[in-house]
């Protein structure tokens, strides 16, 4: 049993664990805790001068600095004894008695046992790391910068967890401090489901059996460790993924009984990456449209302004990611879907190249220009979801384009300085418009190039040739729809609720106003058409070759437009989101959205940047550096 000392908390123990209910701060594993970071606190003590940071400590001095935290977090400490400078050992044995830090051990091979202890426990409570994963170096001093670095850390190990806008990664950050469990995280996001969704009708299912998941996965993570940057993270899948453990509808009351035999594969691997599938989404039923209608979820409306429309057709997962109801989400994209939606919610969308991700157990739309994709409230997170879902799957045959092409992993292109050197398109005809709400949007996105450039990128205005050709070729889905739906409920078997489109109309049970959409997608007889295969070849064909042509000419790295050519619509006047969304799947080329600001009027604006064929790396660094040289993410104040 641990011998208590007299450093002292104020309060009972219980409050204290509330106290220490998280905070995060990522361990970088330095050699040693220099650092140039100050503490706000440090700036109390006088007798510390930022000119010898490198000067040792004295023991009186780092007391007075734990003192500072103390008070700052109502917290008591007695002080230390003793005079000279303070090594690392016993710095670390003041810090592990005073917050009284969980048992943990260490590989240093320069202490005893109880040290060991000690210094294990500040390590993994990202607090103070040694020299050397094996050296700990206990009689080094430490200097006033070391000690700079330390009160960050605790402030930061201190500081009350806040589910929301938790990031991934300090969701794993806090879980590995033993701050929070996947428990708690699944009861936190479920609390806050149960508290808002009545207003955003975002949700469909809930996975009564999340809770449970949680704990099995606390527990491995106890015993091995976790599996990922996923282990244990909370996620929303839009409701037409398949799901073997809860219905998977499309949103439409003729499928609110159907549940798969198997997991789609995107499902299937974030479940093999220790993410839990916490609840399905609403969507446009059938992804049809992008206003996020359904004949089982009704109409989901916009957190930041419940007067309008999420966007769509995974507008659900947007609500909800929006509103922190799960860490991340996923949509499938067929021509706008993912982006629209992240757009209008402030969110990062990333539609993959055609052949990154599977597309086994999604209801199709159309396959020629379906993906999957995330949907999160940060770039790195959305990076986390791409990285554990991508990849070749013999189900879906056009994966595998993928084979070699799929990188290390997505996180490592997480570059501050991404846009350093970068050369950006600015499309032209994508900023047209005679409306406000188009003007709007214009300016905040001229104005977002205008960051891109102060982040070190080289912005040109271009033009993409053949241009009012490429946008004169429809979607697809209008022919495509009714064969492979069919499909999908063929391989629904025997519980297959209904085996036809056909069987669909003849029911009711589907949204009134998808009534002609649908017969008119029933009237289709054969994909053995000239009219469609031109359409297939040459609208593919044209978009390639126009894309890569003007980048090639202007040695761009991606570019970039409006994602939406308007905000999000009110109700009942309609969403529109102009052609600005048909670049990427009618070339097939990958795309990310990213928040780049708000309206007057308070609504979401973001801006899309577009690059070549499995290219989702560099579209991930010039986007994450964007990100965050502006933090225009917000999170809804109606959901706080």
């Amino acid at each position: 049993m641990r011998k208590m000392t007299s450093w002292k908390l104020k309060g009972s123990a219980a409050l204290l664990s509330a106290s220490l209910l998280a905070g995060s701060f990522i361990l970088t594993g330095t050699p040693a805790e220099a650092s140039s970071s100050t503490s706000t606190n440090a700036g109390q003590v006088s007798s510390i001068q930022k000119s010898s940071l490198t000067s040792p400590i004295t023991v009186q001095e780092f007391s007075k600095l734990l003192n500072a935290v103390a008070k700052g977090n109502g917290l008591e400490f007695k002080g230390l004894d003793g005079t000279g400078t303070i090594k690392r050992k016993d710095a670390a044995a003041a810090i592990y008695e005073w917050i009284e830090l969980p048992e943990s051990t260490s590989e240093y091979t320069d202490l005893s046992e109880a040290e060991s202890e000690i210094a294990g426990a500040l390590l993994k409570a990202g607090i103070m790391n040694g020299y050397s994963s094996t050296v700990f170096a206990p009689n080094q001093p430490v200097t006033i910068s070391d000690a700079h670095v330390l009160i960050d850390r605790i402030e930061a190990y201190l500081t009350p967890f806040d589910i929301t806008e938790a990031t991934i990664a300090e969701m794993q950050t806090a879980m590995e401090q033993g701050k929070v469990t996947s428990v708690t995280l699944v009861q936190l996001y479920l609390a806050r489901i149960h508290r808002y969704d009545d207003q955003l009708h975002a949700i469909l299912t809930v996975n009564d059996k999340a809770v449970e998941a949680a704990r099995k996965l606390d527990e491995e993570r106890r015993a091995t460790g976790p599996r990922g940057p996923l282990h244990g993270i909370p996620i929303i899948v839009k409701d037409n993924y398949d799901t073997a453990d809860m219905p998977t509808t499309a949103g439409c009351v003729c499928l609110k009984d159907s549940i798969p035999d198997n997991d789609s594969e995107q499902v299937a691997r974030l479940k093999a990456a220790g993410a839990i599938i916490i609840a399905k989404a609403n969507l446009d039923e059938f992804a049809f449209n992008i206003t996020t209608s359904s004949s089982l979820g009704g109409q989901t409306l916009n957190p930041y302004n419940l007067g309008h429309y999420p966007g769509g057709s995974s507008g659900g997962t947007g609500a909800a990611i929006a509103a922190n109801f799960a860490a991340a989400g996923l949509g499938t994209d067929t021509g706008g879907s993912i982006r629209i939606p992240s757009s209008l919610n402030s969110l990062v969308g990333i539609r993959p190249t055609i052949g990154l991700s599977s597309r086994d157990g999604i209801i199709p739309l159309a396959l020629t220009q379906d993906v999957g994709g995330p949907m999160a409230r940060t770039v790195a997170d959305a990076a986390a979801v791409l990285e554990a879902t991508a990849g070749y799957d013999a189900k879906d045959l056009v994966t595998t384009q993928s084979v070699g092409r799929v990188p290390d992993s997505y996180l490592s292109y997480l570059d501050k300085e991404g846009l350093q050197g970068a050369r950006i398109g600015v499309v032209t005809q994508l900023l047209s418009g005679t409306k406000a709400e188009q003007n709007e949007v214009n300016d905040i996105t001229l104005q977002a190039v205008k960051d891109m450039e102060k982040l070190g990128a080289t912005a040109v205005h271009i033009e993409i040739p053949n241009y009012e050709a490429i946008m004169k070729f429809p979607s697809l889905s209008g022919w495509e729809f009714k064969f492979q739906l069919n499909d999908y409920l063929e391989s629904l078997g025997e519980d297959a609720p209904y085996h036809s489109l056909e069987e669909i109309i003849a029911s009711g049970e589907y949204l009134e106003s998808h009534k002609s959409s649908m017969e008119a997608r029933q009237a289709r007889e054969t994909l053995d058409d000239n009219e469609y295969r031109k359409i297939v070849l040459d609208r593919t064909k044209l978009t390639q070759e126009s894309l890569l042509k003007v980048m090639a000419e202007h040695n761009l790295d991606a570019l970039v437009y409006p994602a939406s050519a308007e905000p999000a619509g009110k109700l009942g006047e309609g969403q529109n989101s102009g052609v600005n969304n048909r670049l990427s799947p009618f070339s097939g080329f990958p795309a990310i959205t990213v928040p780049a600001g708000f309206t007057d009027g308070g609504l979401p604006v973001g801006v899309e940047f577009l690059g070549k064929a499995f290219d989702e790396g560099t579209l991930i660094k010039l986007a994450y550096s964007y990100e965050q040289g502006t933090l225009h993410r917000k999170s809804p104040a109606l959901t706080p």
